[in-house]
């Protein structure tokens, strides 16, 4: 059997944590690799995807990418599958100050991507 070579330690990627009216907190990644940027930017797959759907694709896929953290009501979560799921449930009031974090955060550290 062939050895593996050992993995190098993947480096923590800087992260800016936002706090809602009510306490809060999501904490985003800075930065994105360059093929996440450019597999974000293209449109969607297929001509049959509507306006609407192309639009709430791209809306979570920003959200899977870039969410390290978010703090609910005191409760931290950063496992991926629950993070996303928390985000699926999430009130619309919850969901708009995310998109609205989110675009926040792509303008000051991923423009490319705003």
């Amino acid at each position: 059997m062939a050895k593996r070579k050992p993995r190098k330690p993947r480096r923590k990627a800087a992260t800016s944590d936002y706090t809602d009216a009510e306490g809060n907190v999501l904490t985003l990644r800075q930065e994105l690799s360059a093929g996440t940027i450019r597999k974000l930017g293209e449109g969607p797959a297929s001509a049959a995807a509507s306006i609407d759907d192309a639009w709430q694709r791209r809306e979570e896929a920003l959200f899977e990418r870039l969410v390290v953290r978010w703090e609910v009501a005191g409760l931290p979560i950063d496992e991926q599958a629950m993070l996303v799921g928390r985000y699926r449930m999430a009130s619309s009031e919850e969901r708009r100050w995310v998109r609205e974090t989110i675009a926040r955060h792509l303008e000051e550290f991923i423009p490319e991507l705003a």
